[in-house]
């Protein structure tokens, strides 16, 4: 196999595998995560930050990056993230899941009219969206993309699945972006890449647990392409040639996806602007586990890949100081 950094081609949480635990109660079981009693801003910020910390521990890691005035405020756009992002996994029915995700978007309009329900991540982003111009399209574009996978957790191409990606992981960064006064064409282009690249290393580490549950997260014309049975991959939960090759092929779609991000900053000699380089520095974990990934071969099944990366702390941060990604 070709190394993944000699591959380049035209570019084109999911992963949460564990649903929070609730830090405050519902009055009772419901498809809206409403909570007892009133938060205050505070208590609410402080909820969004351990949220993120326990549950994305990577994000938790470049939050630290940011600029106290952004911090709090990153941590409430996360933490809407992981809650839109683990509903499909934390209901036992669609229909479910379909309630929870009505809860969001009435939460959306509201928080955009400064009457935010009483949840802590819904007080967190109306208090982030005082102090940031944020775009409500984005909150729900990110919603409905939640609402698709709930009926179609595979995807059939490629191109199906770069379209999940922009509309969550790309669509998130749009908001950081926004968050941090740092809107351009050239950022937006950089952020929207480092998302897809972002979402599809983040299925391949997520493999074990999708195929655990019977979801083929490759696209069904990449294990079509290279004959890929995905009974056998769910009921043997080893690796094969063929799931290897349609590893291969993924990866390589987001490492191709990377090097276009890092093209974007070219004419700065691959140096990004210091203001938004807490946001790429994301790309550092996606670095890890494709570089991990072609470490073994690209066995998606491989123990090591479920080890937490000991060296990325210091991976983030010096590529931070650098301002390179």
């Amino acid at each position: 196999m070709v190394p993944l950094r000699q591959c380049h081609a035209t570019a084109r949480l999911a992963g949460h595998a564990r649903r929070p635990e609730r830090l405050w109660r519902s009055k009772a079981l419901s498809t809206a995560p409403c909570i007892h009693s009133f938060a205050g801003a505070s208590e609410a910020a402080n909820y969004c930050k351990d949220l993120v910390r326990r549950y994305d521990y990577e994000s938790f890691l470049t939050s630290q990056l940011y600029p106290q005035q952004y911090r709090l405020g990153y941590y409430a756009l996360r933490a809407f993230y992981i809650e839109l992002a683990t509903i499909k996994e934390a209901v036992s029915q669609t229909t479910l899941g379909q309630g929870r995700l009505v809860f969001w978007r009435n939460a959306i309009k509201d928080i955009f009219k400064n009457v935010p329900p009483r949840h802590p991540v819904a007080i967190a982003l109306h208090q982030t969206t005082q102090n940031s111009h944020l775009a409500q399209y984005h909150f729900q574009r990110m919603i409905e993309a939640r609402e698709e996978e709930l009926f179609s957790p595979a995807h059939l191409t490629v191109e199906s699945m770069t379209a999940h990606a922009e509309s969550t992981s790309s669509t998130f960064f749009y908001l950081v972006l926004s968050m941090l006064c740092q809107e351009s064409a050239m950022l937006s282009h950089a952020a929207s890449h480092l998302g897809v690249a972002q979402s599809f290393s983040t299925f391949l580490r997520a493999f074990p647990f999708h195929a655990s549950r019977g979801v083929m997260v490759i696209p069904a014309e990449i294990t079509a392409k290279h004959g890929v049975n995905q009974q056998e991959v769910f009921s043997k939960r080893a690796t094969s040639k063929e799931l290897e090759d349609a590893v291969f092929e993924l990866a390589t779609i987001a490492n191709d996806n990377m090097i276009t991000a890092r093209e974007m900053f070219k004419e700065t000699g691959g140096k990004v602007p210091q203001t938004v380089m807490p946001l790429f520095s994301a790309a550092i974990p996606v670095t890890s586990i494709l570089t991990r990934l072609e470490s073994v071969n690209f066995d998606v099944f491989h123990p090591s890949l479920q080890v937490r990366d000991w060296k990325l702390p210091w991976s983030v941060y010096t590529s931070y100081y650098n301002r390179r990604f």
